[in-house]
């Protein structure tokens, strides 16, 4: 255990972020999860510009790598543009 009061602190802020980067790391892959799951053309349209908000905040704030978040947005939307052309 620290025995400094400022090490102390940091170990519980340390405790916060790690439940709440936890909980949005969580939010974001069930998203593109379920993003990927949409059978509905209309539907994928209208979820990917969410999704690209969540990776993009992701990424501003370093929870993921902000390369990662553009290789997920641009397969997502590859995803999307395929399934609009099945549908075609």
């Amino acid at each position: 255990m620290p025995h400094h009061e400022q090490y102390k602190k940091s170990l519980r802020q340390d405790a916060k972020r790690n439940v709440k980067n936890r909980a949005k790391r969580a939010r974001l892959r069930h998203a593109v999860r379920d993003l990927r799951e949409l059978t509905s053309a209309k539907d994928a349209q209208a979820a990917l510009p969410e999704v690209a908000s969540l990776l993009d905040k992701a990424a501003k704030t370093r929870l993921i790598h902000p390369r990662r978040a553009a290789r997920l947005k641009s397969r997502l939307a590859a995803h999307v543009n395929r399934r609009r052309g099945a549908r075609a």
